[in-house]
């Protein structure tokens, strides 16, 4: 090695380190003859830069002769504790430093800060002789980010002419935060500059709050936008029942040549397995592929519920079996996939599966294998599994825990049991306990326990259509038209509003949407029409005869008939068969449980027509085949 001064000396570590080589800036440095608080600050702050700081820069800053460290190499090793989460070691070495200044003290600040001792920082910052506009962000910051977004306003209204988009957007932060959007939204419009990160902020501040206009506002205000502001949008659609808004806005991101990030693939996932869109997830599959985010644990989860929610075992396997580090998310994904298919043996096997790889059964899990058991009429072995969760694997039941065994009870017509179940339980049960004991009720035409299981909803649910529409089901099937007026005269006065039937279909990467009624919108509702008339023949001569019971209507029976005849998932499997080639499943979703008539027609549907559908309700898939269902009519 040519002979150097320790001028050239630090030049060759300091540019070693700006590369990442820090083996060999650190045999540079062993090697060199003498060296001074230049040579030891450019590898310590190398080291820390690159997270290594317990052992590697925190060793060789105690190893640096005191006579050697000044300012700088106190600060830069406060730092990297702080930037590592170890608080208290930064305040000890914070104590320790001869001389402090505005970088020391400020970090101390945003240190405490993170650690939520904002008083101790205060003390600090108050205690400064100088401030600069970091510093005075970093206590704004401190406030708002630990709640106390009053005091950061006081602070941020006395900074002086310093201020920067910085503060402002620290300050904006602390609101949306703490949800408090109107404020937010206020100071938003005062901002002089409207960074993205601000504008991002308010876009998830707002959907959280369900403004999903004026996000979307703010969205197409923006000049500029990033991956962060596209993803965002896309989550706010997500989050707020926009599906289709937020798939269309995917796509723009792609048209706008915006790259994909991690969380605009996992809202994306998401609203594909809620609309079961096989096509769109297949495409956004390839985008996690070409990405490099298969490898992602979470992606992989979401993935899996994707193809699962879409019937596609082998694909939900595939991805699955791929991934060597399976989680507990992932085994869940599985288990709760199968379970919604009423895959109850498929659902059992993973859980069996999932527990000799010495992965732990949480509570999801639980849910998962429980409700398999309850759609299977597995009664004797999903008692078997409930006992063990306390005792085997040390999970405490919780509320869902029991709701799923007495929904498995309810559906095995023990409605008796279910309800001692209920009278046990060392919690409180909740909605969903009731809500599992109604639906077996209205399965079984057990009216007097559905009064009593309607009565504890209401209390707990007043303004949850689902009491009164299942009571007044019953009342229905009973022809107890006074009663069902009553509950009717009962939910306007309480504001009470059903939740409109509607169904769903992907066609040639479009999805179709259809609400209940003749006069449901569509290019082509002629031609369904049409589609129905001829349906309606084909199953008459099945032996097809509409049950009149799902009607809640007092009318007389041909208006029964007719109503029946365009329920949603009936005009969404109609569509499906015009459109879809012979050998393609018809596969449709609907946001409320099948009525008992609609999922009798479509069992004769699927003989007559000789195509195979496939149903997702609120509760489950139904796969429809030959004149039989998946359910086994156990639904």
């Amino acid at each position: 090695m040519p002979k150097r001064n320790i001028v050239s000396w630090n030049g060759l570590i300091t540019g070693l380190v700006r590369n990442g080589m820090l083996n060999e800036a650190r045999a540079v440095f062993d090697k060199m003859p003498v060296k001074n608080v230049v040579s030891w600050t450019a590898l310590i702050r190398g080291y820390i830069e690159a997270g290594m700081v317990s052992e590697e820069a925190e060793g060789l800053f105690w190893k640096m002769p005191e006579e050697e460290k000044n300012i700088v190499s106190w600060t830069v090793m406060l730092g990297g504790l702080i930037q590592e989460g170890r608080i208290d070691d930064g305040w000890r070495l914070y104590q320790r430093m001869p001389e402090k200044d505005i970088v020391a003290h400020t970090s101390m600040v945003v240190g405490l800060c993170q650690d939520g001792r904002v008083d101790e920082a205060r003390e600090i910052f108050d205690e400064m002789s100088q401030k600069n506009v970091v510093s005075w962000t970093s206590m704004i910051n401190g406030y708002a980010q630990n709640g106390r977004v009053d005091v950061a306003r006081k602070l941020f209204e006395v900074m002086p002419v310093e201020k920067n988009e910085v503060s402002w957007t620290a300050m904006l932060m602390g609101y949306a935060q703490i949800g408090r959007m109107e404020e937010a939204l206020e100071l938003f419009e005062e901002m002089p500059m409207k960074p993205i990160v601000a504008c991002n902020a308010m876009i998830l501040g707002l959907g959280h709050k369900r403004e999903v206009l004026k996000a979307r506002n703010i969205f197409d205000s923006m000049r500029e936008r990033d991956d962060g502001t596209w993803s965002s949008m896309i989550k706010v659609y997500e989050r707020n029942g926009f599906e289709l808004e937020a798939l269309s806005l995917f796509g723009l991101m792609q048209r706008h040549k915006t790259k994909p990030n991690f969380p605009s693939l996992i809202s994306a996932l998401s609203v594909c397995a809620s609309l079961a869109t096989l096509d769109c997830g297949r495409q956004i599959h390839g985008h996690v592929l070409r990405s490099k985010f298969d490898e992602d644990v979470y992606v992989c989860s979401a993935l899996i519920t994707m193809y699962m929610k879409s019937g596609q075992f082998a694909k939900a396997n595939q991805v699955f079996d791929k991934f060597s580090a399976k989680d507990i998310v992932m085994w869940n994904s599985m288990i709760t996939g199968y379970a919604q298919h009423g895959a109850g043996e498929s659902a059992m096997q993973v859980f069996l599966d999932m527990c000799s790889s010495d992965i732990t059964p949480d509570n999801v899990t639980f849910v998962g294998v429980l409700s398999a058991c309850s759609y299977t009429g597995k009664v004797n072995e999903g008692k078997e599994i409930f006992a063990s969760m306390k005792e085997k694997y040390s999970v405490e039941p919780s509320t869902e825990h029991y709701a799923c065994i007495v929904d498995m009870l309810g559906r095995a017509g023990r409605l008796l049991e279910a309800k001692d179940i209920i009278d046990k339980m060392p919690v409180q049960p909740d909605a969903i306990v009731w809500g599992s004991l109604m639906g077996a009720c209205k399965i079984y035409n057990n009216l007097d326990l559905a009064e009593v299981a309607a009565k504890k909803l209401l209390e707990l649910e007043p303004k949850n259509a689902g009491p009164y529409i299942l009571l007044s089901n019953i009342y229905a099937s009973r022809g107890k038209w006074a009663d069902v007026a009553e509950l009717r005269t009962k939910m306007r006065s309480r504001n009470v509003r059903k939740s409109p039937g509607c169904s769903w279909i992907e066609i040639e990467k479009k999805v179709h949407m259809f609400t209940g009624g003749e006069s449901t919108p569509h290019s082509d509702h002629h031609l369904i029409i049409k589609m129905l008339e001829k349906l309606g023949s084909l199953l008459r001569e099945a032996g097809y005869r509409p049950d009149g019971s799902f009607v809640l209507h007092d009318v007389d029976e041909e208006e029964k008939v007719h109503s029946l005849g365009h329920h949603s998932e009936k005009l969404a499997v109609a569509y499906g068969l015009l459109k879809l080639p012979e050998g393609v499943p018809v596969r449709v979703m609907k946001n409320l449980r099948v009525c008992g008539d609609c999922h009798s027609a479509i069992k004769l549907i699927s003989k007559v027509t000789g195509r195979e559908i496939i149903l997702r309700d609120a509760n489950r898939f139904h796969h429809f085949k030959g004149g039989m269902c998946s359910c086994k009519d156990y639904w």
